[in-house]
């Protein structure tokens, strides 16, 4: 089963490579021939997954997914939720996201935060959304090398290392985009 991967980040494509059975091959934009910037343009994480999963299946007719993540801090009345990426402005650099973020939270004893990826599926005419949220905390500083993103501020309820830390076969296995992924393969097996 071939399925389309509406994204360029190299990062998400390669840990949702490692979340899916052999039997499904992930191919990405690139493999299409897609070179466009996807618009994202919806107010919610949910709305931009759908946008760009229909740009797929109306401009390429394949069968396809496409998520959409953010990171969601209570104290911030959910942001940076669906602009997570572009928090700092343009271009995109998480770096800065994760100052601007940080100098956001300096004077909040609220820490409390969630990841949350939707993942719309378009498949066979049909189209399913799967939705994965992780719960944690954001700390004070960077810690870790690992993920990318936010990665390195964000440790999930009952953990001690931040996402930065973990391998990727460790985040993958607990993350949003884990808990998502394997709603959308198990989907799939059932043969829906």
């Amino acid at each position: 089963m071939k399925l389309v991967f509406a994204s360029n980040n190299a990062n998400k494509i390669k840990e949702i490579q490692q979340l899916v059975p052999d039997y499904i091959q992930i191919v990405s934009l690139q493999d299409i021939g897609c070179t466009e910037d996807i618009p994202e343009t919806a107010e919610t994480i949910e709305g931009n997954a759908i946008l760009k999963a229909n740009y797929i299946t109306t401009n390429y007719g394949l069968n396809c997914f496409a998520d959409d993540s953010g990171l969601e801090v209570d104290a911030l009345n959910g942001a940076p939720g669906v602009y997570s990426a572009r928090y700092a402005g343009e271009p995109k650099d998480d770096s800065k996201n994760i100052d601007k973020l940080l100098l956001n939270l300096e004077k909040q004893s609220n820490r409390k935060a969630n990841f949350k990826t939707v993942i719309c599926l378009n498949y066979n005419g049909k189209q399913t959304l799967f939705t994965g949220i992780i719960n944690g905390k954001i700390i004070d500083e960077r810690i870790g090398t690992n993920g990318f993103g936010y990665d390195p501020i964000f440790v999930a309820d009952g953990m001690t290392q931040t996402f930065a830390e973990l391998s990727m076969e460790e985040k993958s296995g607990i993350s949003h985009r884990g808990i998502a992924v394997k709603q959308l393969v198990e989907f799939l097996r059932n043969g829906n």
